[in-house]
């Protein structure tokens, strides 16, 4: 189980390798994705809070990233932050996101990024529930639910 402390030194030092990378050109992504998510994942925006039904939906499954389908978390991480963004507490596998200091609007922050293809997902913070204590708060639009068999190929 990740922690705090875990994750601000793996964003300190470097993240784990992920079990394998996808890299496209900036049209490529453009192509692929509507005007929002491209904006949110290639250009480290932010969808409106409550903005997004994903918030308020808790069912079972595997949620991935929306530029390639990696698998990011599982449902049963998932809980109701009031956010009004998306939260987890673990992510499915610790080489899942990568983690970068983020230090925009003057304070300092944890980035999450999808350790496949370097799209934004959203931050992490340490106010989330036991026992991890973990926040992923996730852009909505980031995220895509996976199917049986996409979560059976990561």
């Amino acid at each position: 189980m990740l922690t705090w402390n875990e994750i601000c030194r793996i964003a300190k030092e470097g993240n784990p390798e992920p079990d394998h990378t996808l890299q496209r050109s900036d049209a490529e992504w453009a192509a692929q994705l509507t005007p929002e998510q491209y904006h949110v994942t290639r250009q480290a925006g932010t969808e409106r809070a409550f903005s997004n039904e994903m918030c308020s939906r808790f069912e079972p499954g595997a949620y991935g990233c929306v530029c390639c389908n990696s698998l990011l978390f599982d449902g049963e991480q998932k809980f109701e932050s009031g956010s009004g963004w998306p939260s987890f507490t673990q992510p499915v596998k610790a080489n899942a996101i990568a983690y970068h200091s983020d230090h925009s609007f003057g304070r300092t922050r944890i980035e999450t990024t999808c350790n496949t293809c370097e799209a934004h997902l959203g931050h992490v913070f340490p106010d989330g529930p036991a026992p991890s204590g973990l926040r992923y708060c996730m852009n909505a639009v980031a995220l895509c639910k996976l199917d049986e068999s996409e979560t059976q190929q990561s």
